[in-house]
């Protein structure tokens, strides 16, 4: 069965041009239920059942793992069912049936426009280290992009005359501007830190102290750092940087579309929360002073 999932994520790299991260959850997902069917002694996939499938959510379940978390391995159940299926490797579709639990959807994480300025003020202007760090968490604000998007962005993708950067999403390509404040930040990084930092070679616009590739896990304990020495309280991440930015443009009046457009969403429903959150945010306010 295990030659099977390897068959499918190649379908999916090969075809549907899925993102490296997606890949892995859905290997680890496919292969975590893989290991629940042998253990049940079913070791083809024509073998398992609707019953068998059931088993397994419920089995989830009893292991406590979040009904988002359970959404997402029965999305992931669906889409390599119906794969073995649409190459006749199965005759039915056991996931068929199987209904999703109800997820409670919750606000994202957000901080204040105050608590960003303090983020991007902390990291020191005199070492090429804290110039690096300063431009990347400027440009991840600025745009909303997605930390996977920024560690993967070349010096090919920003154009500093025209004030945007080109953002490579498996096979979608989006174009999102930034402000002045983030050109002059950028351009101080690249006149005065990354000749420093980057290997000859490597083309990526950011890069880590040894020269190479930045990781997401690197970046993610760079914002934890400074938000520990400043004393941010709340927990904070590259995606609230992300989901800061959509809160702060819908709260000063952005329009929905283009903030949608401009974080990359394939749904504008996916904005919409925002624009829940910026409402919520004044019915408050009115409380407070009516």
């Amino acid at each position: 069965m295990k030659q099977k999932i390897e068959d499918f994520l190649v379908f999916l790299i090969n075809i549907k041009g899925i993102a490296k991260n997606t890949e892995i959850s859905y290997r680890r997902d496919l292969n975590n239920m893989i290991h629940f069917f042998e253990n049940s002694d079913i070791n083809s996939v024509k073998n398992i059942t609707f019953t068998n499938i059931n088993s397994y959510i419920l089995y989830m379940e009893k292991q406590g793992k979040s009904p988002s978390s359970v959404s997402r391995n029965i999305s992931c159940m669906r889409s390599f069912f119906r794969y073995l299926l649409n190459k006749g490797e199965i005759q039915t579709d056991p996931t068929m049936m199987v209904t999703m639990p109800k997820v409670e959807k919750k606000q994202p994480e957000v901080v204040s426009a105050n608590t960003m300025e303090m983020l991007i003020k902390a990291p020191s202007a005199k070492d090429a280290k804290g110039i690096r760090d300063k431009a990347m968490i400027q440009l991840l604000y600025a745009t909303g992009m997605r930390v996977s998007e920024l560690i993967r962005l070349s010096l090919e993708d920003l154009n500093m005359d025209m004030r945007y950067v080109t953002l490579h999403n498996s096979k979608k390509v989006r174009i999102v501007s930034f402000d002045t404040k983030t050109k002059n930040i950028l351009k101080k990084y690249l006149s005065e830190s990354r000749n420093i930092l980057a290997d000859d070679k490597i083309e990526n616009l950011f890069v880590n102290c040894n020269g190479k590739e930045m990781t997401r896990q690197g970046f993610w304990k760079i914002i934890k750092g400074y938000a520990k020495e400043i004393g941010i309280t709340e927990d904070i991440s590259p995606h609230t940087l992300r989901h800061s930015f959509g809160a702060h443009l819908m709260e000063n009046g952005a329009d929905i579309k283009k903030v949608s457009e401009a974080m990359g969403h394939s749904d504008i429903s996916y904005t919409n929360i925002y624009a829940k959150m910026t409402e919520d945010k004044l019915r408050e306010m009115y409380n407070k002073t009516h």
